[in-house]
């Protein structure tokens, strides 16, 4: 429920301060007038989740700022006969500086926000912005000839200019915004796509944003200039140079191209399986980015825009599949996490491609109401990446596409939990090939076959178990097989998993009970075979149990056997790996599997 009240009292309380800070960064009055006006009636039209904020002012202020530095015009101060020399000075001084410094010196001095969200705001790291801070005020003093300790008072002066400034009343603003709303439910027309971009050009700018492109839209262009805001996109929108370069604040970035994705192939990451993740969208951008230096490092954001919410989870789901079961690269997934307080939903996936160079990617999914945004960063090596820095940059990414009229929920504070991957299309509840580890010595793919009933035949299990799914204690149960039909591998190499579903959680029990049982006692009865179980839990719902077992064919020969058992409540996974002499898996790559088969099951229909 929108709260007039509540608002009104609101935009009285913090217009001129916000004002203040955006003057300061622009050193343009009426753009920055202009700017707050539309980001408080942004604010109203989307009150319902800006009022259950903190601080309702870190929501309003970034879009403030966005719009102002989309309208202003370089140095107009400059031109304008009524500054005083003082506030010449100080727009003179405050220019001299990247953007990301004067935002830390105004987020500091004009406004009360921890160094924590000082940091996020200006998309950096907290050491980073720290540093920013520490040059953005050493240089303001020297251009402004003060001493540092006086820089609060020189940007406060500025309030002189601004004095005379008049605002609307708050229930024109409320008018504004809930125009707004109404444009956005009522949908829009189709849209322009700016002429560098429909032409297929790309932007190279030092901050990553033009500010001299209009709006990007419906992959290909219109010739309307009266366009609906909520059907386009703008370069603006994306994340900036400043931004990314907090992946790795030590090198050197430059953004490579901004397009709208229609030339090419489209594919602009690893196991992007289409173009558009939503064909029938709005709207379209691209943005990538490279840092210098080694090992490689690189960046892209991708946004699109759907009609409605509705397709745009759809979308978000495609998109996501694309990472959880692709086959594209031979990549594995490693992980999958979702991350709360970012958007509607919001996820983030960690693969790695072990072709040399080995290649790990750090994925982060976002819907915020009708728009959907990807950041890619690819890192050539082979360490655990940290995954702070692109949670940071998700949020940041949804915050920038916040004020836009079809987005839904903003970031703020994004905390991560590990989950299973969402249900595949294929087999949903078991295995798919992005889970498979590598095979030393093999580079071609895995390949899985269509899951099939066991039928008495569980080539997952071992010759000391023999273990069967069929009988009155187990509902359904079915089985897939996986092997690199492209290497030339002996016939027996391969993987296999079943999984049956149990009428009760006891017999399901009871079933891994008993082949614990027999592979323990499987040494006494055959002699040729060694048994030792690497790994094994077990609580009231859950039970795992890993063995590597080892059968002397002859004097010279051995063959090798990983198995694993699992089970969650009523269901049971077997997993049997049987590997060559000189193509395996380590030990570890197959207790991590198993545990990802375990998170599979969760996704198993219910039957």
């Amino acid at each position: 429920m929108h709260d007039p009240a509540e608002f009104d009292a609101f935009y009285t309380a913090t217009r001129d301060r916000l004002l203040l800070q955006t003057y300061a960064l622009t050193g343009d009055l009426p753009a920055a007038r202009g700017a707050v006006r539309d980001a408080f009636a942004a604010a109203w039209h989307h009150w319902r989740k800006v009022s259950r904020l903190d601080d309702p002012e870190t929501w309003v202020r970034p879009h403030a700022w966005t719009h102002a530095q989309r309208r202003h015009t370089t140095r107009i101060w400059h031109r304008d006969k009524q500054l005083d020399d003082e506030t010449r000075a100080t727009l003179d001084a405050l220019s001299k500086l990247t953007l990301p410094q004067r935002k830390a010196l105004l987020l500091t001095h004009l406004c009360t926000v921890s160094m924590e969200q000082m940091a996020r705001e200006v998309g950096l790291t907290d050491d980073a912005a720290a540093r920013e801070l520490q040059t953005a005020t050493a240089q303001f003093a020297l251009h402004r000839d003060v001493p540092s300790t006086s820089v609060r008072v020189r940007l406060e002066a500025l309030s002189s200019r601004i004095s005379e400034v008049r605002f609307p009343r708050a229930t024109i603003i409320r008018r504004s915004g809930a125009a707004r709303r109404r444009a956005h439910t009522a949908g829009g027309v189709l849209v322009v796509v700016a002429a560098l971009l429909a032409s297929g050009a790309v932007v190279h700018q030092g901050n990553g944003a033009s500010p001299a492109l209009g709006g990007v839209s419906a992959h290909g262009d219109s010739s309307s200039t009266e366009v609906d805001p909520a059907s386009r996109l703008f370069p603006n929108e994306l994340l900036t140079q400043d931004q990314v370069g907090a992946l790795s604040p030590s090198r050197k970035l430059r953004v490579r191209a901004t397009t709208d994705n229609t030339d090419g192939d489209g594919i602009n990451s690893v196991c992007q399986a289409e173009r558009f993740a939503d064909p029938e969208g709005r709207a379209a951008l691209v943005r990538t980015f490279r840092f210098e230096g080694q090992p490689k490092l690189s960046a892209v954001q991708s946004v699109e825009l759907s009609e409605a919410p509705e397709s745009a989870h759809a979308a978000y789901r495609t998109t996501m599949s694309w990472y959880t079961e692709c086959t594209r690269s031979r990549p594995q997934l490693l992980a999958t996490h979702a991350i709360k307080g970012v958007g509607d939903e919001a996820a983030l996936l960690v693969l790695r491609t072990w072709q040399k160079p080995v290649r790990t990617y750090t994925v982060a999914v976002a819907r915020t109401g009708s728009l959907i945004t990807s950041v890619v960063r690819r890192y050539e090596s082979d360490r655990a990446p940290r995954l702070a820095p692109v949670t940071d940059l998700a949020a940041t990414a949804v915050n920038g596409l916040c004020g836009h009229e079809a987005a839904g929920e903003c970031a703020s504070n994004p905390t991560l939990s590990q989950v299973p991957p969402p249900p595949a299309a294929q087999a949903p509840g078991m295995l798919q090939e992005v889970d498979l580890p590598p095979v030393n010595g093999i580079e071609q793919p895995w390949i899985g076959t269509k899951p099939a009933d066991p039928a008495g035949n569980n080539t997952a299990a071992t010759r000391c178990d023999q273990a069967t799914f069929d009988g009155k204690v187990i509902r359904a149960a079915t089985s897939r097989t996986f092997v690199i039909p492209e290497a030339k591998l002996p016939k027996a190499f391969g993987l296999t998993e079943t999984v049956g579903r149990f009428r009760k959680a006891e017999a399901a029990r009871a079933f891994v009970a008993d082949i614990r049982a027999k592979l323990d006692g499987c040494e006494k009865k055959d002699l040729s075979t060694e048994v030792v179980r690497t790994s094994t839990s077990s609580t009231k719902d859950s039970d795992l149990t890993i063995w590597h077992l080892t059968t002397e064919i002859s004097d010279e020969t051995k063959v090798q056997f990983l198995m694993g058992v699992m089970r969650r409540g009523k269901v049971v996974v077997q997993l049997g790996f049987v590997p060559d002499s000189g193509h395996s898996i380590d030990n570890g790559a197959f207790h991590q599997l198993s545990l990802r088969a375990m998170e599979r099951i969760t996704n198993l229909p219910k039957k």
